[in-house]
């Protein structure tokens, strides 16, 4: 909300020293975010100056310029020649005279210039030129105002281009402040000074008449609610739209972020702007029979003061007469009744419609306006008879207009429901301990009916805070009136047995290892498509059931993935593209994988404004299809950059079982690979990760045609765990394993045995023939060649043997090693390598 400190003025003690920091200052101590300040982009010397002789001078490009002598004040320097293009004035004639020096919106400096054969010594200015409006066919002519000011005369003081607004951020909750009523009472808040309520006035001189009274006709109210409660109408007749709309208003209308649009729609706005009502102005002439408030029907449309014709929603509210829709309620007029330049006659609406019903139409249409937007935040019942005076008024004053008793009035009742507010319940919630009379002081002083009961107070919120409707929002208001600054800085002490859940802290510990360990955590959008899921969802790339979404962001990607593979490969190839081709990516993230055979999704879809039932809750659950949490890695170009002295070594297979090993380190399991096969890896280099005797994940290369078809040069490897079965499988309670201090026994041992023997499962045979003394044993070499036979292979192992209550023989190691030997050979024939 932008808001002129002139216009603020006339309803709160503004000091006249008070610059515009100070006032947003002073609302932040309210609770409003402060946005900007905004200013015209404009300086003097720009005075009033009077046409003492104009003479036409031909041009041979067959243009008629007017070589002007104007009087500008002897403080100015008297009489100036200028050379000006328009021709709407003549001699005597008093205008607007920017002199050299002066700066107008733009920015366009003024200086003296020969132009036309004549030096001109500044500009005759427009009302475009001063950012009064688009208006351009002419120069700005003062009497056209209604201003007759002295010859020199400051006139950006005069025209009201020397005011400046500040700018606020108003929440949803707060409507009441997207008006100078509801910003001018919240600086009084703020600050004590007095404020002025422009809505306070005599409900008789209100009462609009009769003779124009609207009837509502709804159907199909949403939540019950009726879609127009209030419908004021006030009929002014035989104004004149040609009247210029006054500068003062033209600033403050701009300042406020409003173009000028001519004196009768400035006026709807203004108002608006100040009372917070929207308002609509109807030719009175172009109305067809009486105006009924109802639903659109299936299929009808109607054209919108944009020009737009738009096909209607049921849901959507009208403003119709009997020729059809001329309006849509609350949001934007139609095109067949709008006031244009040959009115004569206006109709003054003023409403209080549903906020729901604007809130899903301007949403719907994609028509947000202002009207619109103070609709769906709440507008004050009170108001509307008020507004339609005012806006009546003003037409009258300006556009020389005459009020009739001619009008209509439809209103409900305003209840307000009471609250009950408890003794001791604001302190205890805001830990601040305010009086009973500071409690009672801050919720009038909003303008809340305050009755003291024997248990508290019974307090009634004002009919413009729709926000207010419980204790809990009525403490808020106490702590907000008195000062924010007033609540101390306490950290409350949490409850025993909160905080995160050991899965939780689990998931955080693998993110946090991978990202130690040099991977880039990048996060993706969970939507790919079919293929996608086909290809990476299975091992064997059947097709399996996958979730699709009714209203996808992308139609290309319609489906909730099962994997996080194709997220990665999307990211890869996005920075592949912008040259970063050395790239260790890893995600967490939950992938969607329906059970086969079964429904899911439903097209019940509860109401925003109630709590479901506990059944209505167990169905949309049971809709929902199960959610993993996994965590996937990619590795692709080179693992160490090519150095001076040193070759680029390029990621692989070992990388990512060096990540696996993170994962399974941080989550405290051991993960077991063997050999297996995937249809997305390259056959041969694919491994199955285990847990003991369950599957939970698994590693490979990208075959080439996968990774050709992710446009990803070289390999790219991958690695895909089940996140939350992997932390499942492990031990609640992690023991730190104590060190020995006693020294390690390093040996090695290489077998030979068939080629088809899984590295994995020999190296388990080993582990438990070796027993307990065994702290460590890693495959460092897998030879097939030269020296072996047809269908066999080495696979050389080095063995850490460490003992906690002794130092180690040589023959104690070699005696564990050779009994790991013999359960290898047991198992697959395995003979110790010469």
């Amino acid at each position: 909300m932008r808001v002129p400190l002139s216009w603020l003025r006339e309803y709160v003690d503004l000091a006249a020293d008070a610059t515009p920091e100070d006032v947003l200052a002073a609302m932040v101590t309210v609770g409003f975010e402060e946005e900007d300040v905004h200013r015209f982009e404009i300086s003097g010397p720009v005075v009033v100056g009077q046409v003492v002789s104009l003479e036409g001078e031909p041009q041979s490009n067959g243009k008629t310029i007017n070589w002007c002598q104007v009087d500008v004040g002897e403080a100015n320097g008297g009489i100036r020649g200028i050379v000006c293009g328009a021709h709407n004035f003549i001699a005597g004639d008093k205008v607007v005279v920017t002199l050299p020096g002066a700066v107008l919106p733009g920015p366009f400096p003024i200086a003296a210039r020969k132009t036309y054969g004549h030096v001109s010594d500044g500009m005759i200015a427009s009302a475009r030129e001063l950012g009064l409006g688009d208006e351009h066919n002419g120069i700005l002519v003062l009497a056209d105002l209604g201003i007759d000011a002295p010859v020199g005369t400051d006139a950006i003081s005069l025209l009201g281009l020397d005011d400046v607004a500040v700018e606020i951020n108003v929440t949803p909750d707060r409507g009441y402040a997207f008006s100078l009523r509801g910003v001018a009472r919240e600086y009084s808040h703020a600050t004590g000074a007095t404020f002025r309520d422009p809505a306070e006035r005599d409900f008789a001189e209100l009462q609009p008449g009769s003779g124009h009274t609207a009837v509502v006709d709804d159907a199909a109210p949403i939540r019950g609610r009726v879609g127009a409660s209030e419908f004021v109408t006030r009929v002014v007749r035989d104004v004149d739209p040609s009247r210029p709309t006054p500068p003062w208003m033209i600033a403050r209308l701009s300042l406020a972020g409003m173009r000028s649009l001519g004196i009768l729609i400035d006026i709807t706005n203004y108002v608006m702007l100040e009372l917070g009502q929207p308002l609509h102005g109807y030719d009175l002439d172009k109305l067809a029979g009486g105006i009924t408030v109802r639903r659109a029907t299936a299929g009808e449309t109607m054209t919108t003061l944009d020009g737009q014709e738009r096909t209607l929603h049921v849901e959507d509210l009208l403003i119709t007469d009997e020729s059809g829709p001329i309006g849509l309620a609350g949001v934007m007029g139609g095109g067949t009744t709008e006031m244009s330049d040959t009115t004569h006659n206006v109709l003054i609406e003023a409403a209080i419609f549903d906020p729901i019903t604007i809130a899903r139409t301007a949403r719907r249409h994609k028509l947000p306006s202002e009207a619109s937007k103070r609709f769906e935040r709440g507008v004050d019942p009170l108001v509307p008879f008020v507004a339609a005076r005012r806006a009546a008024d003003l037409m009258v004053e300006f556009a020389g207009g005459t009020l009739t008793e001619e009008g209509g009035a439809l209103f409900a009742e305003v209840f307000v429901a009471d609250i009950e507010l408890p003794t001791g319940f604001v302190q205890g919630l805001i830990g601040v301990d305010y009086t009973d009379a500071e409690i009672e002081g801050a919720l009038a002083t909003i303008g809340a009916d305050v009755t003291e009961t024997d248990a508290g107070w019974t307090v009634i919120p004002p009919t413009w805070r729709p926000d207010l409707t419980d204790k809990w929002s009525l403490a808020e208001e106490v702590a907000r009136i008195h000062g924010l600054d007033r609540i101390p800085s306490v950290l409350p002490t949490p409850p025993s047995g909160r905080g995160l859940t050991a899965h939780q802290q689990g998931r955080r510990r693998v993110s946090d290892a991978l990202a130690a360990a040099g991977f880039v955590e990048t996060p993706s959008f969970p939507f790919t498509t079919e293929a996608d899921n086909d290809l990476h969802g299975s091992a064997s790339g059947e097709h399996l059931p996958s979730i699709r979404l009714a209203n996808a962001l992308d139609g290309s990607a319609p489906f909730l993935r099962r994997s996080l593979i194709p997220g990665l490969l999307q990211t890869a190839h996005r920075n592949i593209s912008r040259g970063l081709t050395d790239l260790a990516l890893f995600e967490t993230g939950v992938v969607f994988l329906p059970e086969p055979g079964v429904e899911y999704g439903t097209d019940e879809v509860p109401p925003l404004g109630a709590r479901p039932s506990d059944e209505t809750l167990a169905a949309l659950n049971a809709s929902i299809p199960p959610q993993h949490r996994h965590v996937a890695v990619l590795l692709t170009g080179n693992v160490v950059a090519r150095q001076p002295g040193r070759a680029a070594e390029p990621a692989g297979l070992s990388e990512a079982l060096d990540a696996a090993r993170v994962i399974a380190a941080a989550a405290g399991v051991d993960i077991d690979v063997v050999q297996g096969q995937r249809a997305a890896l390259h056959p041969g280099r694919t491994g199955v990760l285990s847990v003991g005797d369950t599957e939970v994940g698994y590693v490979g290369e990208l075959h080439p045609d996968v990774a050709s078809g992710a446009d990803l040069p070289g390999r790219a490897t991958v690695l895909e765990l089940d996140l939350d079965g992997v932390l499942a499988l492990a031990d609640a309670r992690a023991v730190a394993a104590s060190l020995s201090t006693f020294p390690a026994a390093t040996q090695d041992v290489s077998l030979v045995l068939g080629a088809d023997a899984p590295a994995g499962d020999v190296r388990a045979a080993l582990t438990e023939g070796a027993g307990k003394l065994l702290e460590a044993i890693r495959l460092v070499d897998d030879y097939r060649g030269e020296g072996l036979a047809e269908g066999e292979k080495s696979l050389t192992f080095a063995l850490r043997f460490r003992a906690d209550d002794r130092t180690l023989t040589a023959a104690e190691a070699t005696e564990a090693k050779l009994a790991g030997v013999a359960v290898a050979s047991e198992r697959f024939g395995a003979t110790l390598r010469d």
